[in-house]
């Protein structure tokens, strides 16, 4: 099997910048056709440009994944554009910093609300037209696995949350369907939510990654070409670390 993804027509969630746009970008490379989407149509319009100037095959839709009438109306779309969806990245995600006991409820919901309701509309949405041999990749985080030190009740719930999700959907859809799901969890990589972390925090993080830096988000999008195409055709229910070793320490 061949890792090559030219042709196949991908969706990324939360793909204005940072990581997602790195995955996007890495599709559009690849050679797929890539449908991004975001809440922020200001990022949309900048990734369309880079579209548009690397001869990349794509679309760009405004989505608010908590809405499930939205992602299914995106989905629709895609499929009166382009035929069908090959490969969802359910990358949205928001993240919080709160002390447990002074996190409040329209808090802790919104984090589960995007983090893993959006996740869920959203592969329910692909799921119903996804044809065998499609993909499903949820970005998890290894704070689904582990702890790493801040007050993330609400994340790490819904990232732990979202590689449950992972193995009941591989579960259900992968023999039915053929439609493989995997989870990648990303260890330290730079993001909006990182950036919002205290001074020095992820200097002092480095004593628990083996490897000893912060990862790279090509390296993140290379595993999840791996995950999307044909060559992780016997991989399904799995959640993939991708974190320097942080979460063997």
């Amino acid at each position: 099997m061949e890792i090559d993804l030219k042709g196949k027509v991908a969706i990324v969630t939360g793909a204005g910048r940072g990581i997602g746009r790195e995955i996007a970008e890495t599709l559009g490379r690849e050679g797929a056709v890539t449908v991004v989407t975001d809440v922020r149509p200001e990022l949309l319009d900048d990734i369309a440009d880079t579209f548009g100037r690397e001869g990349w095959s794509g679309r760009q839709f405004i989505c608010d994944v908590r809405d499930r009438a939205r992602t299914q109306a995106v989905v629709g779309e895609v499929v009166k554009a382009f035929g069908r969806v090959d490969v969802l990245v359910n990358n949205a995600g928001v993240g919080t910093a709160v002390p447990a006991t002074r996190e409040t409820p329209d808090q802790f919901r919104e984090v589960i609300d995007v983090n893993l309701n959006g996740c869920y509309w959203m592969a329910q949405a692909c799921g119903r037209v996804m044809q065998p041999g499609s993909s499903i990749v949820n970005i998890s985080s290894v704070l689904g696995l582990t702890t790493a030190g801040l007050p993330q009740a609400a994340y790490s719930a819904s990232k732990a949350a979202l590689i449950g999700l992972t193995r009941d959907l591989a579960q259900q859809w992968s023999g039915r369907k053929g439609i493989r799901v995997n989870a990648l969890a990303p260890g330290f990589f730079a993001s909006e939510m990182t950036a919002q972390y205290p001074d020095g925090y992820l200097d002092s993080m480095g004593a628990r990654i083996p490897l000893g830096r912060k990862g790279d988000a090509r390296e993140l999008a290379a595993a999840l070409v791996f995950l999307a195409s044909d060559a992780g055709g016997y991989v399904t229910g799995q959640t993939l670390a991708v974190d320097g070793g942080m979460t063997i320490t």
